[in-house]
């Protein structure tokens, strides 16, 4: 699209609503009016504090990498999740009536995290490799666990999990990770910049228990996967969640544009006390490949 920033008919058809075009690429931002101020531009967060938000349900050791409950917890998180279930309705709802605002007066509102989007993945080719997302990397063999379905990621959907215990604390437990799949935020209207630095706001704000996050950016740039465009932010995240030693953590995400408006997610999370996991994601970013 070549025209001057400003808001234009959104290109997803939202009835009587538009979205921000900044010149380059579509905006997050919806309004219901096109002489909205323009969206803020996101500022860049290299050693910044990221305040807890109030979407803390996923917190640091209720997230979804990092849980295993049992007997009468299972039951509250199931209640816990038909309710996120409910409210994504009712998001989606407001969200899509064109006579509602996007914020006060009308005004370009974001989120955080989008809403979740469960989904569950394809089943898996004997191949050797990890599908997710028109994405792959080749599967890891122990101690990494075998691929599992994961619900609980909002900014993806049909997502796979390969993960090891670091740290266990009664029934509680703190995982090195590497997730596959489709990039949910934004659903085509946003870059794979902006897709990355969506995920790693939602991770940083939602994932450690409502703990203060410090977020320390060692690559954030342009990069191509398998010939597709793709960014790359990779992070050194600090935190003090009560009864974990880790402090630190590696923090990869990478958003490939995969074509015909979608995105898939290549997320990766070790702690500082299991270094020598960081080789094999590594490794499986240096192999993605998007599926034909």
């Amino acid at each position: 699209m070549s025209a001057p920033p400003g808001w234009y008919p959104d290109p997803g058809g939202l009835s009587g609503m538009f979205r921000f075009w900044d010149g380059q690429n579509w905006s997050a931002a919806l309004s219901a009016t096109p002489q909205a101020a323009p969206p803020p531009s996101p500022a860049p967060a290299p050693r910044t504090a990221v305040p807890p938000t109030a979407n803390s349900t996923y917190g640091a050791l209720t997230g979804a990498r990092r849980t295993r409950r049992s007997g009468w917890m299972l039951g509250l998180i199931v209640v816990l999740v038909a309710l996120v279930v409910v409210m994504a309705l009712v998001v989606n709802r407001v969200t899509n009536d064109p006579g509602s605002p996007t914020g006060p007066g009308g005004t370009p509102t974001t989120a955080v995290c989008p809403p979740q989007r469960q989904e569950t993945p394809s089943p898996q080719p004997s191949d050797g490799r990890v599908h997710g997302g028109r994405l792959s990397y080749p599967l890891f063999g122990a101690p990494w666990s075998p691929p599992v379905a994961e619900y609980g990621i909002p900014f993806g959907r049909a997502v796979l999990r390969q993960s090891v215990v670091i740290e266990r604390a009664g029934v509680q437990e703190w995982l090195a990770a590497v997730l596959i799949g489709q990039l949910t935020a934004g659903d085509g209207f946003f870059s794979p910049k902006d897709g990355a630095a969506i995920v790693v706001r939602c991770v940083t704000g939602t994932f450690y228990g409502g703990s203060e996050v410090t977020r320390d950016d060692r690559a954030n740039r342009a990069m191509t996967v398998d010939g597709h465009d793709a960014w790359l932010i990779e992070s050194e995240l600090g935190f003090d969640v009560p009864g974990i030693r880790a402090k630190h953590e590696l923090l990869i995400v990478v958003i490939v544009d995969t074509g015909d408006g979608a995105a898939g997610l290549f997320y990766a999370s070790i702690p500082e006390n299991a270094p020598q996991l960081v080789r094999p994601a590594r490794n499986s970013l240096a192999e993605l490949e998007v599926d034909s």
